[in-house]
């Protein structure tokens, strides 16, 4: 399993940056374009669609089709984890995806509180398809996902300071 970590700091409070990151509106903000991500259906863990909070349980059924190339891949990322604790200056989810074009893939997101600021810390751990092939090319992954957070994180920024 080959992992990918990137963090930036953000000029925001903890509060706001947790708030903007618990609600699907943040992931669209934060996906670029030439993704061509579609959310196509959130369901929260008691079952209802498009609930206020991504909490633990959470589903979203999504597609895209990177740079308009290839047949658009279809996944589920789930919302396994969430917690925060606020007061203490700290919070964390993770999703995995389920049928998607990684056989795994575990996204933490951390935010820590910093002399007013926030630190977001995203950490992937991750496998390409292909077996033995796919393990041997994986940790070249970050060719890949170091535009798409780059991107993540300069939104983010442009977002909410």
């Amino acid at each position: 399993m080959a992992t990918y970590r990137r963090r930036v700091r953000v000029s925001a409070p903890l509060e706001e940056v947790w708030a903007f990151h618990s609600d699907i509106g943040g992931l669209e903000a934060l996906t670029p374009g030439f993704m061509n991500l579609s959310v196509e259906r959130v369901t929260g863990p008691d079952g209802r669609e498009d609930p206020d909070v991504l909490a633990t349980g959470t589903e979203i059924e999504m597609s895209a089709r990177p740079f308009g190339v290839g047949p658009r891949q279809s996944w589920v990322s789930r919302i396994d984890e969430r917690e925060a604790d606020l007061e203490a200056g700290r919070a964390r989810f993770v999703d995995t995806m389920d049928g998607g074009p990684f056989p795994l893939w575990r996204h933490t997101h951390r935010f820590y509180e910093r002399g007013g600021e926030t630190v977001v810390d995203d950490e992937v751990r991750y496998e390409f398809p292909g077996g033995v092939l796919g393990e041997t090319v994986s940790p070249l992954g970050w060719v890949g996902f170091e535009p798409m957070f780059r991107f993540r994180h300069r939104k983010t920024r442009e977002l909410l300071e």
